[in-house]
């Protein structure tokens, strides 16, 4: 037994991260060299089509910084918010036999727990467009 123990003490020292080092160091030294290398020798022609920004292939029609309702976004939260709900279901799913009456009241407090979010969000009227 002592044995095994010495043998892990042995094989776990900084000599054995070297090679990882090594790379680490390559691969920093050959970003910041291929960053300075086409910032210095790319082409630098500035014309006012390379300066206008990218719609892809539409052309621009007024300013891109208006205002947009927040609607959109509380509804996207929401969406993943009720997406990753689903993803605790596959564990439960998976193991519905062993987890038994116990996990089974345990996932219907879970949903529970939502469904009085989602009461709540649409008595908050979140999920209402005609304002």
């Amino acid at each position: 037994m002592k044995f095994f123990i010495l043998q892990a003490v042995d094989s776990n020292n900084a000599s054995n991260y070297l090679p990882i080092g090594i790379q680490l160091f390559f691969a920093i030294g050959f970003i910041a060299t291929m960053m300075i290398l086409t910032h210095r020798f790319g082409p630098k022609r500035q014309t006012s089509d390379k300066l206008q920004n990218f719609e892809s292939g539409i052309e621009i029609k007024g300013n891109a910084r208006q205002p947009m309702a927040i609607k959109y976004f509380l509804v996207a939260i929401l969406f993943v918010l009720f997406d990753v709900e689903v993803i605790f279901f596959y564990p439960y799913a998976v193991n519905f036999r062993a987890l038994g009456w116990q996990g089974f009241m345990a996932v219907v407090m879970f949903v529970g727990l939502f469904i009085a979010g989602f009461i709540y969000i649409i008595k908050k009227g979140a999920l209402n467009w005609e304002d």
